[in-house]
């Protein structure tokens, strides 16, 4: 659908995108690579198109069917709660009044569309997807409207996620981790599964740029709505791979020219206890200390927002979140269990709708942020509401659960 070509965050190597890489098979470091699109001003204006509004921005084959984009906003009651000028709110899930229809009520829709969009025409080997719950419903969904063979890796203690409003087709299969079990344990099935490449083949997590691309349509949405980048960014984060789509998509812009040349101030944040990037951040130190498997199942069971405890983050790696973070001049932030809780009743109180554990971490860094000086209130904010609408969806639809095959 557009042309695009590969780039070595390392070295700068620009190449080819054979079909479904992964990294720079010419380069024996760990680097991300990133898509360098042909078109540098597209037309963004096309809602009807749902998220492949941004298709020219995007690195995909064709477009499927169902997708949704965020939805931007300007905030009135939260902002004024604040005291805040230019608060405004991407929301990315289920609220018809907003124009929101993200099904599965998360933006790992945006991952999901984006990336099942680049599988290459003729594969037929099984996409396998390892997750928190989120992007496993996300992913699920569409490969089964799509009729995309998917095997889902999910823990055991995280399965009463993967709610949908009518039943899979069969060529979504699940496997589960066992009880007290966690995230990373997940990954190192499905990455047991993709030794077999005959019959296997790795979704990639943050090395997939159709992944990354995708969710930092959350970025563009915002720019277009505001005519503008924002100064600052709030999102919370499990991988950090969203904190780098913003980022990435932010330099797009900048390029572009029509949105202005500055760069967004990233503030990610994590749920405490489970704080290994905000330690490293602490530390300044490119890598993320190992967790013992004990320590980090007890931390990732004691977190409300599930979906942000990720063991293996792509921090350090060049291209990683560490170099997002020096080149915004960001910061790493937290919420606890009661904060998320106290911001999450908050904003629903306010914005009239309700959002995920994960998004009100986001919503409490914002608030701890302004009252403590760190936010000019003048400034342009983007608080990115990465899942909501789910109570109500849940009401207005009969659900179904996948079960483990």
């Amino acid at each position: 659908m557009n042309r695009y070509v590969l780039q070595n965050i390392a070295t700068g190597r620009i190449f080819e995108d054979t079909g479904w890489l992964l990294f720079d098979p010419e380069y024996e470091e760990p680097s991300l690579i990133r898509a360098v699109y042909q078109n540098k001003q597209p037309d963004f204006s096309n809602s009807k198109k749902g998220l492949y509004r941004f298709a020219d921005w995007l690195p995909i084959n064709r477009a499927l069917e169902g997708s949704s984009a965020p939805v931007t906003y300007k905030s009135k009651k939260l902002a004024a709660h604040l005291g805040l000028e230019n608060l405004y709110i991407t929301f990315s899930g289920y609220w018809p009044e907003k124009g929101a229809f993200m099904k599965t009520c998360s933006f790992k829709e945006t991952e999901a569309f984006s990336v099942c969009a680049r599988i290459p025409d003729g594969e037929k080997r099984t996409l396998v997807l390892a997750s928190a719950g989120n992007t496993a419903r996300a992913f699920a969904m569409v490969c089964s409207e799509n009729k995309i063979p998917l095997l889902l890796f999910v823990p055991h203690d995280n399965l009463d996620a993967l709610w949908f409003d009518k039943e899979l087709d069969p060529c979504v299969r699940l496997i589960c981790s066992p009880p007290g079990t966690d995230y990373f344990d997940a990954i190192e099935m499905s990455n047991r599964c993709c030794e077999d490449t005959t019959q296997y083949f790795a979704e990639g997590g943050a090395k997939n740029v159709a992944r990354r691309d995708g969710m930092g349509t959350t970025v563009l949405s915002a720019a277009t709505f505001i005519g503008r980048i924002p100064d600052v960014y709030f999102q919370a984060i499990g991988s950090g791979t969203g904190a780098i789509a913003a980022w990435e998509a932010n330099l797009r812009l900048k390029a572009d020219g029509r949105f202005g040349n500055n760069k967004m101030r990233l503030i990610p944040s994590q749920n405490a206890p489970f704080l290994p990037i905000v330690k490293a951040w602490e530390a300044r130190s490119r890598y993320v200390d190992v967790m013992g498997e004990e320590e980090a199942r007890a931390k990732s069971a004691a977190v409300k927002a599930k979906v942000l405890a990720n063991r293996k983050p792509p921090y350090g790696i060049a291209g990683g979140l560490y170099d997002a973070l020096i080149d915004s001049d960001g910061f790493m932030d937290f919420a606890t269990n009661r904060e998320l809780e106290q911001a999450g009743a908050l904003f629903e109180r306010l914005e009239g709708i309700d959002i995920h554990h994960a998004a009100a971490v986001a919503t409490h860094t914002l608030i701890k942020n302004v009252r403590q000086g760190n936010v000019d209130p003048k400034a342009i904010i983007m608080l990115n509401i990465t899942g909501g609408g789910e109570a109500r969806f849940k009401k207005e639809n009969q659900l179904y659960y996948l079960k483990p095959s």
